[in-house]
């Protein structure tokens, strides 16, 4: 006999009633989170990181990562430095040459390695990150272009073969705006003499994807760029690490692409660095121990780092530094003068050498950054007029937002283009502080710290400092 709760018709049938069965949809939740579950992603990554060695293998270069992702992917003791291509540069309608993060580290691996395999992953559902479609492409256009003006077969757009080659109508909107691109980073006034001297030779790509590139046999670049290209030229593999997963993570047998990505959302807080450290102790912990044992490394990872902490100078000067975390009461008076831009503002009536901005993290921080520039700029300006050759630490949590934001405000203010400080501090009327100054001085820190990346709350509080400034700064 049927039941009276037995749905007869299909309006009654419901896949979601707990009361009838246990929801179909919760199960398929339940699947797919066991399958994201973190010993399989710290098992992908391995995974992946291997096919990354064996691409550095195959070419005879070294491995850099693309930030934040791609350390993932690397041992430590086989990566030699870093990069910054972002996605976002490449997106549809929104290609970029991004003045803030230039890459210009790169050169000198390149020079001196003859190449470099650069790392990084993607999400299911595609081959290759939009950094490595497009991102880079343009990169390397507008440095073969700015370097190598004379050359202009190095000054196509190099694109990623079939099937991961774009439309030509992408194609053509890019190539439109590379000269521009190529003018902007020229307005920055780099030793672009010394760049080129540097590198010898201009820059061609190559692709390395996983599932379709074989380690045992030599992949050569397309034909179009090989018959126009220099023959003379340094190798950039561009890695794309996780092999493509065209269905569900279900039917992957616990394989993740892109396993490495937006690692604040599965890792309970683990780094690259530390998994490398510890990766035979935490894949063999189970999943319900690993948060207890990921906080209990984090923090001795950062009682080493803090002990490591050292400011890295901005060139051409040679006297202001930028650094993460604190320096504590500057106890060997390594330098004259240390801005800490998260610091208790208590600490500058212990020591007038130490000064405590006491902004909060986020764009909060860049908010208090904003009210507190006038005071910071008077105190530097005082300290330069007793020694024009004081040596100045800036550090913030981070130090790469609000650190940048100081230094970037003061290298506008009292340093001159070539990095000493301007003669006229003492006597002389204000100079005008425009945009493309304050770019200019950026590109001198992202050259020197790679991984700067001001927010852009945190530019705007540096503009409007510099701009709207009362007379006297």
């Amino acid at each position: 006999m049927t039941s009276s709760n037995f749905p007869t018709r299909l309006a009654d049938l419901s896949l979601n009633d707990a009361s009838i069965h246990p929801s179909f949809y919760a199960n398929i939740r339940s699947l797919r989170k066991s399958v994201l579950s973190v010993p399989h992603r710290l098992a992908s990554i391995l995974a992946d990181a291997a096919f990354a060695k064996q691409v550095s293998e195959h070419y005879n270069l070294p491995l850099v990562a693309n930030e934040r992702c791609g350390s993932w992917y690397i041992d430590p003791g086989d990566k030699v430095g870093s990069a910054y291509f972002k996605s976002t540069d490449g997106h549809h309608g929104q290609w970029s040459f991004s003045l803030r993060r230039l890459n210009l580290q790169l050169l000198p691996l390149l020079a001196k390695h003859g190449g470099a395999v650069v790392v990084d992953s993607t999400r299911r559902g595609k081959n290759l990150p939009d950094a490595f479609s497009k991102t880079v492409p343009i990169w390397v256009s507008v440095i073969n272009r700015t370097l190598f003006p004379e050359i202009p077969d190095a000054h196509i757009l190099q694109l990623p073969p079939a099937p991961n080659d774009l439309g030509r109508s992408e194609i053509s909107q890019i190539e439109s705006r590379l000269d521009m691109f190529a003018n902007s980073l020229r307005e920055l006034q780099l030793d672009f003499v010394a760049l080129r001297n540097e590198l010898v030779h201009p820059i061609r790509l190559q692709w390395a994807i996983n599932g379709s590139f074989d380690v045992d046999v030599d992949v050569g670049p397309d034909a179009e760029v090989s018959t126009m290209f220099p023959k003379e030229a340094h190798q950039l593999v561009l890695c794309s690490a996780s092999r493509r997963v065209h269905g569900a993570e279900i039917s992957e047998g616990g394989y993740i692409q892109g396993a490495g990505d937006d690692s604040e959302g599965w890792s309970y807080g683990l780094t690259a660095q530390v998994f490398w450290r510890h990766r035979q102790l935490l894949m063999s912990t189970s999943e319900e121990e690993l948060p207890g044992l990921v906080g209990k490394l984090m923090e001795d990872d950062q009682g080493i780092s803090r002990n490591k902490d050292e400011g890295t100078v901005i060139t051409p000067t040679d006297s202001l530094y930028i650094c993460a975390g604190t320096v504590v009461g500057n106890e060997d008076d390594t330098y004259d003068l240390v801005i800490d831009c998260n610091g208790d503002a208590e600490s500058n009536a212990v020591n007038p050498e130490t000064i405590g901005l006491a902004c909060r993290l986020g764009k909060l921080g860049s908010k208090d950054l904003r009210e507190k520039l006038p005071m910071v700029a008077e105190l530097v300006k005082d300290r330069l007029l007793k020694d024009d050759h004081a040596r100045i630490l800036i550090t913030c949590t981070t130090g790469k937002d609000l650190s940048v934001g100081v230094a970037v405000a003061l290298l506008c203010l009292y340093y001159d283009d070539t990095g000493h400080v301007k003669d006229n501090l003492r006597t002389g009327k204000p100079e005008k502080v425009d945009k493309l100054l304050v770019k200019q001085r950026l590109a001198w820190i992202s050259s020197a710290i790679p991984g700067a990346n001001p927010s852009r709350s945190t530019l705007q509080a540096v503009n409007s400092f510099l701009m709207q400034r009362p007379e006297g700064f």
